[in-house]
């Protein structure tokens, strides 16, 4: 028997049970309304932050004017995509520097899940993936300024039972501290240092086709979590395939009837 009004020991183990599974199942980043955030942070003028390094360095993002800026948002106890995104940087950094020249740009990595990500844990991040490059600082930022930085960057993130749902996000500054790209989920070497190259030459692509580029780079790659990597959506190649001749065989209609109405005249 048990008490009026009280359930049994089972039942509310598992009523709890539901509700954390519930909860977690509920802990999801919604990825139109991030990608709306993060595309219309595109143009926007940064205003100051303070950052503190190892040994209780200080960096304002103001120092990094001048020379266009690598950001990436990350947190220490990531083991998915964070990793992944921070190798897949070093590679670009690596190559951007043959071609655009090793001090022609800053890269800057933001631990934004405080008090977690200290100065020392992110400095052991960078240790621990062999990531002692000049130029790239691995930095903490102040807790009263970090949801207006991150609102700034366009960056969302939703606590989950295991961490982080985040958008894979990096982002090019160019040197007068405006948002100048983001770039999403893979990341080989190109498409950071074309955007590089662009603001170093002073030859920027026409909005409207690097919209159009970054959007078909959305649309083709996807986080795998079995290899712990970002792969190519190969159903994008039928989509891709299947549009073309649906615009060719409809342009192809139209010239003919236009052509056959012309010859009836």
């Amino acid at each position: 028997m048990h008490a009026p009004g009280s359930l049994p020991r089972w039942l509310l183990l598992a009523a709890l049970a539901t509700g954390i599974t519930n909860a977690a199942a509920e802990a999801r980043l919604d990825p139109d309304t991030a990608m709306a955030a993060s595309q219309a942070a595109i143009g926007r003028k940064l205003g100051d932050y303070t950052f503190t390094a190892a040994g209780k360095r200080q960096i304002r993002l103001a120092d990094y004017r001048g020379k266009p800026l690598i950001v990436s948002f990350i947190y220490t106890g990531c083991t998915a995509a964070c990793p992944v995104t921070t190798r897949q940087i070093a590679d670009a950094v690596r190559a951007a520097r043959s071609v655009v020249g090793a001090d022609d740009f800053h890269v800057v990595s933001i631990g934004f899940n405080l008090p977690h990500d200290t100065p020392e844990a992110m400095r052991d991040h960078a240790r621990r993936f062999g990531l002692d490059i000049p130029g790239w600082d691995f930095v903490s930022p102040q807790q009263g300024e970090l949801e207006r930085l991150l609102a700034e960057f366009g960056f969302s993130y939703v606590r989950t039972a295991w961490g982080f749902d985040h958008l894979a996000q990096v982002t090019v500054v160019d040197a007068a501290g405006r948002i100048y790209r983001q770039v999403y989920g893979d990341i080989p070497v190109q498409r950071l240092t074309d955007p590089l190259k662009e603001l170093i030459e002073g030859t920027p692509l026409p909005r409207g086709v690097a919209d159009f580029i970054d959007r078909v780079r959305i649309l083709c790659t996807v986080y795998d979590p079995r290899t712990n990597k970002y792969r190519f959506k190969t159903t994008i190649i039928g989509e891709v395939v299947s549009f073309g001749v649906v615009t060719i065989a409809l342009g192809w209609f139209v010239w003919r009837e236009r052509r056959r109405r012309r010859a009836q005249r």
